[in-house]
């Protein structure tokens, strides 16, 4: 059996990921051992689990694989700042320590590392490979879909040269056929307007994306006649001379500040209207280039289907006109899109290009519902817990999932740990913070007192596979919460003319539907469709929960705090837990009550080791 160890590391969400001859065994991102939020560095604790879940010594991978070419990146960073003298030169002295240290000779530093993970000599490490960054992108998008053919659509910040490639995935194969180049960049786009109003780039988009509704899009033109040059085919060009990502140490710079006639949000401050008038524009602008993207590669290619990675592919509220607007009869989205996938990319490319293996496809897609990281056995469970004190009930399997329905009919917030993490920036049933989408409070009461994050930011339902179209515009799964549809309307409230005409945060809180805590106040929800067939436990609790209110839908958030990576194991379910305002606790068959529970003293505040996101 051949056995290849995939890494993403050094820039943003490092991860690893183990496949076995072509089946992809385990999968998960460093932060969440180091609960470090998107820890940049080299995966180690990330392969010690991918190793110890297929029960591996190191000596036994044949290939590793690493997700990117660092020499090719560090050719684009020289070619720019010879291009841009003397502006770029800031920019250069900044940059250059850490390449000259580390990331020039990357190829040391890997070997390096994993000599101390297998305990051996460099020598006898296995070989290492480089793919191109959105080579790995683009096999993390097809071979893991349920096609045997598509098109597919990689769109990112930047690569080594690349930030939009479009591919042909036909058998073991995925081949380039065109790409847009640095430092022309939807991605970068994105993250400007996310640094522009206030937000942290590669965290903050999701704010953003968020915060749209909120607004009118009246920068629309303002955005098309000055910063980007859209063609009808979708492909542009960034004015550069508004942004400073190229050659300074911003993401935007004066002109572009003059253009708005403001400069950038002081991040934590109040939000204003201009904010989300602004997050309305570049939304719409972001969606208008994907769907022409997408026509144009329809046209050329003849496909049917389509793929889509990279960090672009996160915009669920994109990808969702996309199915409902876009020319392709199916569509697949790589849950962990951004660079953690990567990891998983270059290691399915390694299989099926670089060992010329075939590829077998499934009706069902190859990501087995994205959970891919550690599970943990009861007794593993009470052996960490009892060691801090925690009281539990143990319940029978018969009796668990109509008690926690119960519990979350009556108004509780239920942290819920089940099975194997998943792999991706989210939460789907095993990591995830659960409540009754019914409830009027809900949304403020877990984004306050839970989450501890802003009040503007929506939660996700998490519905019954089977019951989608009983409460959405939509027939299609979403298992990966990638998919923004509108509620239905027979479960839509009507506003009242005075409501209606409010302005911002203000329309936060006009109840809109039968599930006002997942309904946007654009009418609209990130779906998650829950399968038997990839989580029966959560499948078992929605079902009770149906049973016990006639409602197939929970809300679900990621089991985590503010600037928290999502929990890994039982402790961190549980300091989480007792951290926040979290009424009840569910790890395997335990049952843990907020009240029951002795106090909880820290050293420190919590709020002091988790950086803001």
């Amino acid at each position: 059996m051949s056995h290849i160890l995939g890494l993403s590391a050094y820039y943003h969400d490092s991860a690893a990921a183990l496949v076995s001859d072509g089946k992809i065994i385990a999968a998960a991102q460093e932060e969440r051992f180091t609960r470090k939020k998107h820890d940049a560095g080299f995966p180690t604790q990330a392969i010690r689990y991918c190793l110890a879940e297929a029960g591996l010594a190191f000596n036994a991978i044949d290939q590793v694989v690493f997700y990117d070419k660092p020499l090719v990146k560090f050719e684009r960073l020289l070619e720019t700042y010879i291009a841009t003298t003397p502006r770029g030169f800031p920019s250069f002295l900044a940059a250059m320590p850490i390449w000259l240290k580390e990331k020039l000779y990357l190829k040391t530093v890997i070997r390096r590392e994993l000599a101390a993970i297998g305990e051996c000599e460099k020598k006898a490490l296995p070989s290492l490979l480089f793919a191109e960054h959105h080579q790995s992108h683009a096999a993390s998008a097809f071979f893991p879909s349920p096609f045997p053919e598509a098109a597919v659509l990689c769109m990112d910040g930047v690569g080594e040269w690349a930030t939009t490639t479009v591919w042909h995935g036909k058998d073991n194969r995925v081949h380039p056929l065109w790409q847009i180049d640095f430092p022309h960049s939807l991605g970068l786009l994105y993250s400007a307007f996310t640094y522009f109003t206030g937000f942290k780039v590669n965290s903050g988009e999701y704010k953003l994306m968020g915060l749209a509704p909120y607004g009118v899009p009246r920068y629309t033109e303002l955005i098309l006649d000055n910063l980007i040059d859209v063609k009808l085919d979708g492909t542009f060009r960034l004015a550069m001379e508004y942004f400073d990502y190229a050659t300074g140490l911003r993401m935007t710079n004066d002109r572009f500040s003059e253009l708005f006639r403001r400069g950038p949000r002081a991040p934590e401050s109040p939000l204003t209207q201009d904010e989300m008038d602004i997050a309305a524009s570049i939304q719409v602008v972001t969606e208008d280039i994907v769907l022409r993207l997408a026509q144009t590669i329809h046209a050329e290619t003849g496909l049917k289907n389509l793929c889509l990675a990279g960090g672009v592919a996160l915009n669920c509220v994109a990808n969702g006109r996309l199915l409902r607007e876009g020319p392709f009869e199916g569509l697949w989205i790589q849950p962990a899109a951004g660079d953690a996938g990567g990891a998983l990319g270059c290691a399915l490319a390694t299989w099926h290009e670089y060992l010329d293996q075939p590829r077998s496809c499934d009706t069902q897609d190859a990501m087995q519902g994205a959970y891919l990281g550690p599970a943990f056995t009861d007794a593993e469970a009470r052996e960490s817990l009892e060691s801090v004190g925690a009281v539990y009930n143990t319940l029978e399997a018969s009796e668990l999932y109509s008690s926690v329905a119960e519990l979350l009919a009556k108004g509780n917030v239920v942290g819920w740990f089940q099975g194997r993490m998943e792999f991706g920036p989210r939460a789907l049933g095993a990591r995830s913070i659960i409540g009754d989408p019914r409830n009027i409070e809900m949304q403020s009461v877990m984004n306050l007192k839970i989450k501890y994050r802003e009040s503007f930011r929506p939660f996700a339902p998490a519905v019954l596979a089977e019951r989608i179209a009983d409460y959405f515009e939509q027939a299609e799964d979403s298992p990966y919460m990638l998919l923004v549809a509108n509620v239905r309307e027979m479960l839509r409230k009507q506003v009242s003319v005075e409501d209606d005409q409010l302005f911002g945060i203000d329309k936060l809180n006009v109840l809109r539907s039968e599930l006002p805590a997942i309904t946007h106040i654009d009418y609209s929800a990130r779906i998650q469709s829950v399968h038997k067939e990839t989580n029966p436990q959560f499948h078992a609790l929605l079902s009770a929960f149906d049973q016990l209110t006639g409602c197939g839908v929970l809300v679900n958030t990621s089991f985590n705090v503010r600037g928290e990576p999502i929990v890994c194991t039982p402790l961190d379910a549980y300091r989480c837990f007792m951290r926040t305002e979290m009424d009840s606790l569910v790890i395997g068959n335990m049952v843990f009550a907020k009240m029951d529970q002795p106090v909880w003293n820290e050293e420190e505040d919590w709020r002091e080791t988790f950086e803001l996101d």
